[in-house]
């Protein structure tokens, strides 16, 4: 069973805020982020280990990659999973991932979005995500950093 600390959504992957308050405070030694179009990045990849903390690797793999290898995982590494949106975490969770919990950080307003909490807008295939990440029995959790509240995770779905 890997040993997955947080999967967290945040359209911005790994920043300032996922790189030093997140993984600091939940003690994780690996930053793996799930995304088809990152994966195939360097340049984008190079961008997100700068700003990954000293002593923590970072992984890219494909929603497909994470499903097949990440049982294969060594139990000493903390896994700390990144994804862009709600959609990539149903379906690493369809796909066999043991997450648990899911951190909704940031998902930014753009055509067709409402904006529901202080940093997060969702259309409607975010909300039927959510709804089945929690029919899944996946907990969600509104928080931005983990020295603020807890925002109402019913906000999502009004």
């Amino acid at each position: 069973m890997p040993n997955i600390l947080l999967t967290r959504i945040d359209n911005r992957l790994i920043h300032g805020q996922v790189a030093t308050q997140w993984t600091g405070s939940i003690g994780a030694n690996l930053l793996l982020v799930a995304n088809d179009d990152v994966a195939g990045n360097k340049l984008r990849q190079g961008m997100m280990d700068m700003a990954a903390p000293t002593g923590v690797a970072t992984r890219y793999f494909t929603l497909q990659k994470t499903i097949d290898i990440i049982e294969k995982a060594n139990e000493k590494q903390k896994i700390f999973i990144i994804c862009e949106t709600p959609l990539d975490v149903l379906t690493l969770v369809k796909g066999g991932v043991p997450i648990k919990k899911v951190n909704i950080g940031n998902m930014h307003m753009s055509e067709g979005k409402r904006q529901v909490a202080t940093t997060i807008a969702v259309d409607e295939k975010d909300v039927q995500a959510f709804k089945e990440l929690q029919e899944l029995g996946v907990e969600l959790q509104i928080q931005r950093v983990p020295s603020i509240a807890e925002e109402d995770v019913n906000k999502l779905f009004s």
